[in-house]
């Protein structure tokens, strides 16, 4: 009796060691190595992504999955994206894509319509559903601020300032303003997210100096200025700037949630509008030599380096200032909400232009591989991962997280980012935009050199949008 179960018990064993191997065997064959080729643009966001998904990254599926980011610089990447979509050659599975390009690429057949994959998917139900609808909306949806999602925040961004709280704090510089302008000069975070644009135009001016002055008791031996600002043609850089200014001063762009009926004449180029941009420009002369070129890096450069007091720029792109190998004043600075302009109510209207880009998934891809797509986007999406992304100096769009008290104490911008998400807007998602955009760049920036008067501008730039709009019919 004792044999016979001693064998029976051999035998199970036999036949579970065999099961198992046969299970891994099957297994293993039936595994696949399945590459994402993602478009990026070259950026701390983007480069962080490639590291966080190398070093964690392993799909629940069983496949392995390789996500491999194909970089490419910010200042030519619509174009070279656009190239790669329309030629055929079918070359990324997914990319991270600005938010004003999803129309342009949704009409043309490139990215992905998600609905029905998140209809039947709870996790990804879930983190829409957490996701800050202003950031939704400008990520998400094509027809703007509709049902139709297309893309997932990848790095949802705002602009925030970076001050030299060194400077702004320090008392004989306290007391030099009070006594000049008769009101206290900004230096806690409160103070400053409540400065609108009258009073940093007496602080750019007040802290605009010659070499040879004195700063915070020190004898400068360069020129220190007060501001910097996006005034570069470069891609959007300057209409991202200009854009709040419309908006703050009771202007508006064409709104495209308002076609056929929305208006182009008249709008853009209203008194509004006019003297948002006036008051724009007005910081020009507090701003460092070479205004019209100056874009992102430069800006963070000149912060960086110490010639600026005061830096309106994206929570994107604040690590290199953090860091004491780049920078100067990585423990010198402070970051708060940028300015906005006070409403008779005594509120500030802090309208601003959303930053950030979504994850996309292209449409030629087939079942599997949209699959794999969205296994990486709900592991990128995933406690853990924003969690690391954060620390890492990324910023996070699901509001059950970026509310968290821990939050806030990963980056010094991270309390502006969240404070500001609520005033977010966005400029066109329709096709058109790019044709929209680069002539308005190039007025604007006109401006910016001296050669044209802001009226002008925005009458050419009202014009252009309007004979461009109604050839596309989307204004009658």
């Amino acid at each position: 009796m004792a044999f016979r179960q001693k064998s029976t018990s051999k035998r199970l064993f036999l036949a579970a060691v065999g099961t198992a191997l046969i299970t891994a065997f099957s297994g293993s064959l039936a595994a696949k190595e399945i590459v994402l080729n993602m478009a990026a643009p070259d950026w701390f966001p983007t480069r962080a992504l490639q590291d966080l998904a190398d070093n964690g990254y392993k799909s629940p599926s069983g496949n392995d999955v390789k996500v491999v980011l194909d970089f490419i610089p910010w200042g030519n990447y619509y174009e070279r994206l656009a190239a790669s979509l329309v030629s055929g050659e079918k070359k990324y599975q997914m990319a991270v894509s600005d938010s004003q390009w999803l129309g342009s690429f949704v009409e043309g057949g490139y990215f992905l319509k998600l609905n029905k994959y998140i209809d039947k998917d709870p996790v990804l139900q879930s983190i829409i559903k957490d996701i800050h609808p202003n950031l939704h909306r400008a990520y998400s949806t094509y027809p703007y601020g509709s049902s139709n999602i297309y893309g997932f925040p990848q790095m949802p961004d705002t602009m925030v300032a970076y001050y030299r709280n060194d400077l702004f704090c320090n008392d004989g510089e306290q007391a030099a303003f009070k006594t000049k302008y008769g009101y206290k000069l900004p230096c806690s975070y409160e103070e400053m997210s409540n400065t609108d644009w009258d009073q940093l135009s007496d602080i750019a001016a007040f802290f605009t100096r010659k070499a040879g002055d004195t700063l915070a008791g020190q004898t400068l031996s360069d020129d220190f200025y007060g501001v910097a600002f996006q005034y570069s043609k470069v891609y959007d850089f300057i209409t991202m700037m200009a854009a709040p200014f419309i908006w703050q001063y009771g202007g508006d762009i064409w709104d495209e949630t308002k076609q056929p009926n929305g208006k182009a004449l008249g709008v853009v180029n209203s008194e509004g509008s006019k003297k948002g941009i006036e008051t724009f420009m007005s910081f020009i002369p507090y701003n460092p030599p070479g205004t019209t070129n100056q874009g992102i890096d430069e800006i963070n450069n000149a912060f960086s380096q110490g010639h600026v007091a005061y830096a309106a720029n994206w929570a994107a792109v604040g690590q290199p200032i953090l860091d004491p190998k780049t920078s100067v004043v990585f423990d010198k600075f402070a970051v708060a909400q940028v300015p906005g302009r006070h409403k008779a109510d005594g509120s500030l209207n802090r309208y601003w232009n959303v930053g950030g880009q979504p994850f996309v998934i292209t449409t030629w891809n087939d079942d599997e591989v949209v699959d794999e797509a969205l296994n990486f986007v709900k592991w990128w999406l995933s406690d853990e991962t924003q969690i690391a992304f954060a620390k890492a100096g990324g910023s996070v769009a699901r509001v059950s997280l970026n509310t968290q008290p821990e939050y806030l104490t990963y980056k010094p911008w991270n309390r502006a980012f969240v404070d500001s998400l609520g005033y977010q807007k966005d400029i066109w998602h329709v096709p058109e935009f790019f044709e929209l955009l680069t002539q308005q760049q190039e007025e604007l920036n006109a401006v910016v050199a001296g050669q044209k008067s802001v009226s002008d501008a925005l009458d050419a730039i009202a014009k252009h949008q309007d004979q461009i709009l109604r050839e596309a019919g989307r204004i009658q």
